[in-house]
């Protein structure tokens, strides 16, 4: 049998989006423990949660994405761990087929299912789309987008999702991909704790970039499940109840993204990162998000020191080949 699973569920104001996600665990073959963390909510996470017996940790104020999963994680002890977003809702099985795949080979860090993207272009509320549960014809899995078939690195190191709004034809297959999306991975629990969790500083975006470098680096390998199908809307959160959010997006991402080349971009990449860095500069300014992007690089370089003392810690540890033999791969 596949090992059990640990769920574990940041959740930020998102109340109406939670419901449909707890539902469709509901049903799932291995799930043994479920815990969502209440990142400083007012929207009643903690009564709807309640409610339906399923362990939850309140906090006062949001603590970022990064924390939540880790101080989740802590917390349960299920030898696999399941990262899922609040605006996801799992087709049947899917569970299973990750914690199968999981098991069959154990040099694998972690699996992704096939994200799919929820009601992209629809025109429909987000939690009107997500109330409607798996099995809604408006959400056919054969008929939706991708929203993920898989981290992959650009040569700049610039991590994107595989396929991400392709048809799904040409992602049927199992396969070695670099890193998993943090919106819905399965995560081997001895590889969760040897590398710490997430790294916190980051609070939000790249961390599961950074991740699956650190975790690469180690020796770890992760698999793309197509069997398992997620639905996932996409910043759901972030949109409603973040400040001003693609200008916090903007700045956490330059931040965080300087932070993770630093560790392991070889150095003769610099010279491409700093003018791939300088031309999202000049795209900033023409969607009028300059000073938050310039704010988040200039947090970004106030960070190399840090950052370059784990680049050495990684090193000599790990291999950094590990990761850099990913730079501009992209799997067909």
């Amino acid at each position: 049998m596949a090992p059990p699973v640990a769920v574990v569920i940041p959740s930020w104001n998102s109340a109406r989006l939670l419901g449909p996600c707890l539902d469709s665990l509901a049903g799932q073959e291995g799930v043994a423990e479920v815990v969502v963390v209440d990142n400083g909510p007012t929207d009643g996470t903690a009564e709807l949660v309640g409610e339906r017996g399923i362990e939850t940790v309140a906090l006062r104020q949001n603590i970022g994405f990064a924390a939540a999963v880790n101080l989740a994680a802590v917390r349960t002890t299920a030898p696999a761990v399941l990262s899922l977003n609040a605006d996801t809702v799992l087709e049947p099985g899917a569970v299973a087929a990750l914690t199968a795949a999981l098991d069959a080979d154990e040099g694998l860090g972690g699996v992704q299912p096939r994200i799919l993207q929820m009601e992209r272009g629809a025109g429909r509320d987000p939690a009107e789309a997500a109330a409607d549960g798996p099995g809604d014809p408006a959400r056919d899995p054969e008929a939706a987008r991708l929203y993920s078939a898989g981290m992959a690195l650009l040569a700049d190191g610039r991590a994107i999702e595989t396929g991400a709004g392709e048809p799904q034809s040409a992602w049927r297959e199992r396969r070695e991909v670099f890193g998993v999306c943090g919106a819905a991975c399965l995560l081997r629990r001895e590889l969760f704790a040897d590398l710490g969790g997430y790294d916190e500083t980051y609070f939000a975006f790249y961390e599961d970039v950074d991740l699956n470098v650190r975790a690469r680096i180690a020796g770890w390998r992760f698999e793309y499940e197509p069997v398992a199908v997620v639905w996932h809307l996409g910043n759901a959160s972030w949109q409603a109840a973040a400040p001003r959010p693609s200008a916090w997006n903007a700045r956490l991402v330059a931040r965080n993204r300087i932070v993770t080349q630093a560790k392991f971009m070889p150095a003769r990449a610099f010279p491409r990162i700093a003018a791939v860095e300088a031309g999202s500069l000049v795209r900033a300014a023409r969607e009028r998000r300059f000073l938050a992007t310039l704010h988040g690089k200039l947090e970004g370089l106030a960070r190399l020191p840090a950052a370059l003392r784990e680049r050495k810690r990684l090193a000599a540890t790990g291999d950094p080949a590990g990761a850099r033999a990913w730079l501009g791969r992209q799997p067909r």
